[in-house]
């Protein structure tokens, strides 16, 4: 059967008309999935969400989460509560996950319980444990 036929994405069809925040969002994400090696080399997109903005642990978590734990890593709720400054604070982690707007680019999924189970996740456990192994292969590949 050999090549697969190549998929048409909507968005990237309409790119002439994107902002450039979308269009840093859009090439994030492709890269993500398609061309993981050149994810650490782009911009991450402009985050303008509110929790984002503010002084909280909350955003502490996400921005900590975000630049701290890399494309095949995984990280304990409560190894991040202590890289955010609070090692006691392993249930606020899980708080602030389930608070992320922007899952994916700040990778929520990546935040694993301390036993090894991959725990909760927004969009379901299959999801997170897809994108954990897309992340684990991916990372093969190019070692």
């Amino acid at each position: 059967s050999g090549a697969e036929p190549s998929a048409s994405c909507e968005v990237c069809e309409g790119a002439e008309e994107m902002t450039e925040p979308l269009k840093q969002c859009s090439a994030w994400l492709h890269a993500y999935f398609c061309e993981p090696a050149r994810v650490d080399s782009l911009p991450v997109p402009a985050f303008h969400h509110p929790l984002l903005q503010q002084d909280s642990f909350t955003g502490q978590v996400l921005w900590t989460l975000l630049r701290d734990v890399k494309f095949g890593e995984a990280i304990s709720y409560k190894q991040l509560a202590h890289l955010a400054g609070n090692s006691r604070a392993a249930r606020a982690v899980g708080g602030a996950m389930r608070s992320n707007p922007i899952p994916i680019i700040i990778p929520c999924h990546r935040v694993i319980c301390s036993s090894g189970r991959s725990g909760n996740y927004g969009g379901g456990s299959l999801l997170k444990e897809w994108l954990l192994s897309h992340e684990k292969l991916q990372k093969e590949k190019l070692a």
